[in-house]
């Protein structure tokens, strides 16, 4: 087991060093628990050391060697590596640098994410996808949580969202449930850890980062293995579908979903017909059928989320947990629940205007799936930086529904090309299009744009790091910023 393997190394003499490469979100936990287990700890980091902060400083107090401010996976080499452990950050590829010959020469490559999962009593379920992913975790962790009280035992929520959970591992029992939100960065190491685990979709993202939509689907397709007893699957995401086939260790159940058909066989491909199940929409109901008998488990209107995307979030929640949540847990939260944070959140209406913050919307797909949303011709921010995704599709969707939009960051060349291509195959632009550097000013203009009774919307469309740490520090700023206008 991965578990025994890491402490074998680190705490069996001749002794490993834990060598963690970035010292992020994830990794900080997993140093302070390593500092308090006693293991010789060596962190490298892109940053300087002083702009670490206060966490980084009382690490080195207790021991921990800092190699600050250059590419953390150069100069693993240069000392003895047969027990060592290299814990690697989810962005850094796992063949970056010199991680390939660390690994030839003995360390042992993992992460924070597949320690916990190797280690963990609880039932993991895990969740991936290219959209959809955030919402669809926490309906399931919500959905768990009031199945674990009915064992006596809690829901843990962690992975891409919430907080790391190893570093909690020794308070989890077997009736707990563990709820993982796995990106394909995380996955690219990690091999069917989970019980149960969902493909929301799979479409071009992050590519950017990886070599391309084969190596990003292959990642995806790392959320299930032999172990995995239940996979939930978008029927109509062809490489998302196509999972259910891709691994021939795989023997457990299939469930496909989709709120673009409305049968099992419409749903459900051919050759699965004798054995998987399936969710649909047919009207307002949303049906679970095995083929032979159905059941309505919700219907549309309970859904407090707008959004035919969130009705497939809906359906991957209710599939991933059938047998373990209630129906009737499953619709007062459809009738409670109102989002997570950044994800078309309403912010205020001012001067009949109101203003949503998506700023979670990374994505051209995500951005189409918010325009979706809305009655209105609302006016769309776009901005950051891309990750080598087309725009043709969301340049379409913004002429079709848009009733303006504003541009800002880096990639304000490829969202202006695609939006001007569309243009001219238009024979001339009908959308007002407006280009602004600054990140505030661009909210200012979207303002200037919008009407009474239409909306202003942040869906950048983009990633945040042109400008921000993350999505969460740039929603933050524009819910900060729209609320102090006047």
């Amino acid at each position: 087991m991965l578990s025994e393997n890491i402490k074998e190394r680190l705490f069996t003499a001749p002794r490993g060093k834990a060598i963690i490469l970035g010292i992020g979100v994830s990794n900080l936990p997993l140093a302070e628990m390593l500092a308090d287990m006693g293991a010789d700890i060596e962190i490298r980091d892109g940053k300087e050391f002083d702009a670490l902060g206060d966490a980084a400083k009382k690490l080195a107090d207790r021991g921990a060697v800092f190699i600050c401010g250059s590419d953390p996976t150069r100069g693993l080499c240069g000392g003895e590596l047969q027990n060592a452990v290299i814990f690697r950050s989810p962005g850094i590829r796992p063949d970056a640098g010199d991680i390939p010959e660390a690994v030839r020469r003995g360390a042992l490559l993992t992460s924070e994410m597949e320690w916990f999962c190797d280690a963990t009593p609880a039932t993991v379920i895990a969740v991936t996808g290219s959209d959809g992913k955030t919402t669809t975790t926490t309906l399931t962790h919500l959905l768990l949580s009031e199945a674990a009280k009915r064992r006596g035992g809690t829901a843990y929520v962690g992975g891409n969202i919430g907080t790391p959970l190893l570093s909690r591992v020794s308070e989890m029992k077997q009736c707990d449930f563990a709820v993982l939100e796995l990106s394909s960065f995380q996955l690219m190491t990690m091999h069917g850890a989970a019980r149960r685990a969902a493909i929301t979709n799979i479409t071009p993202n992050h590519l950017n980062w990886h070599t391309g939509m084969e190596e990003y689907t292959r990642a995806k397709y790392n959320v299930f293995g032999s172990g995995t007893e239940l996979l939930v699957l978008n029927a109509k995401s062809p490489a998302a579908a196509a999972a259910a086939d891709a691994d021939p260790d795989f023997h457990g159940a299939v469930t496909f979903f989709s709120a673009h058909t409305s049968s099992y066989d419409e749903t459900v491909p051919e050759a699965h017909r004798d054995n998987a199940c399936a969710v649909f929409l047919r009207g307002d109901s949303i049906v679970f059928s095995d083929g032979r008998y159905e059941e309505e488990l919700l219907r549309r209107e309970d859904i407090k989320l707008p959004g035919l995307h969130n009705v497939e979030n809906y359906m991957t929640a209710a599939a991933l947990t059938r047998g373990l949540a209630e129906n009737d847990d499953l619709r007062h939260i459809a009738r409670t629940f109102g989002g997570v944070p950044h994800r078309i959140e309403l912010v205020r209406e001012l001067d009949g205007v109101k203003y949503y913050n998506s700023s979670i919307d990374s994505t051209p797909t995500r951005t189409e799936a918010a325009l979706s949303v809305f009655d209105c011709r609302p006016v769309f921010i776009l901005c950051g930086r891309d990750k080598h995704l087309p725009f043709d599709g969301l340049a379409r969707a913004l002429y079709d529904r848009a009733g303006g939009v504003v541009v800002s960051g880096e990639a304000m060349p490829v969202i202006r090309a695609a939006l001007e291509a569309e243009a001219a195959r238009r024979g001339g632009s009908t959308l007002p299009v407006v280009y602004e550097d600054d990140f505030f000013a661009a909210v200012d203009r979207a303002r200037e744009l919008a009407r009474p009774g239409s909306a202003v919307v942040l869906s950048p469309s983009c990633t945040s790091f042109d400008r921000f740490r993350n999505f969460e520090e740039r929603g933050n700023a524009f819910r900060e910023y729209v609320n102090r206008l006047k």
